[in-house]
């Protein structure tokens, strides 16, 4: 792949977007990459946990390739943000696989609208981020609209949006759009514990839960319900035997693929 790069340390695999010169902005060759890195480890069950970051120490993600649709009409723009979406951002939010995003940086409008997407987040000290787009006549679309008022509130989120004012890692762990914001040369060995604890549980349980955590989100779905059903399917699985069998026998559980 041109425009990304994927290591595996275990049962963590790291993606690194890797457009330097361009501040890894978000290009359509570049969401085509994420979208098959993404499907591919998460059919991958040796792979428990993703982290997401950029290349670099200045941005994760600094925005879209705006060289790409300043020209386009009203119907392309539609398509863009559809696609985007549904090939990334939407793709993303619901993967089964576990998804940090380390932000090492800038995280501009598709950049944040990227981190927004997964599962958490933690972001490094010298990392800024915003919603920039209607200072170029346009509004976030990407999701941005939407994830960033779930994470940190209608207000604040039309704030931001509106002024498109940039904040700062300790305010955005402040408003709760990232869990924590560590050094910037600590930023990957902190994702990677986060991850590692992750991947000692049960991937199945895990899967579970996120789709039950997002049912919350979708018009027209009781998350209560999903819950339930999730709960309820995890009985039938050999996880949940180890895991409950381990208890009992007062032991470590060894998830299956652990």
């Amino acid at each position: 792949m041109e425009n990304i790069v994927i290591e595996q340390q275990d049962a963590v695999a790291v993606i690194t977007i890797n457009r330097p010169t361009k501040l890894n902005a978000l290009n359509k060759a570049t969401i085509q990459e994420l979208h098959e890195a993404f499907q591919s480890l998460n059919e991958n069950a040796a792979i428990r946990a993703i982290i997401l970051t950029g290349s670099g120490e200045k941005a994760f993600v600094a925005g879209a390739d705006i060289s790409e649709f300043a020209h386009f009409s009203e119907e392309e723009g539609t398509k863009l943000a559809a696609e985007g979406q549904r090939l990334l951002f939407d793709y993303v939010q619901n993967l089964s696989t576990p998804v940090i995003a380390a932000v090492n940086g800038f995280a501009l409008g598709g950049g944040l609208e990227l981190a927004m997407s997964c599962h958490f987040r933690v972001a490094s000290s010298n990392a800024k981020m915003g919603l920039p787009e209607v200072t170029l006549g346009v509004i976030p679309g990407y999701g941005g609209t939407q994830r960033l008022a779930q994470l940190i509130g209608k207000g604040r989120a039309m704030e931001l949006i509106m002024t498109a004012t940039m904040i700062d890692a300790n305010t955005a762990a402040t408003y709760g759009l990232v869990n924590y914001a560590v050094p910037q040369d600590e930023l990957l060995a902190f994702t990677q514990q986060l991850a590692q604890k992750i991947v000692k549980n049960s991937s199945v349980a895990i899967s579970k839960a996120i789709e039950a955590i997002n049912a919350n989100y979708e018009d027209g779905v009781n998350g209560f319900q999903t819950e339930i059903t999730n709960f309820g399917a995890c009985f039938a699985t050999a996880d949940f035997k180890e895991g409950t069998t381990a208890f009992l026998e007062k032991r470590k559980p060894i998830f299956p693929g652990n």
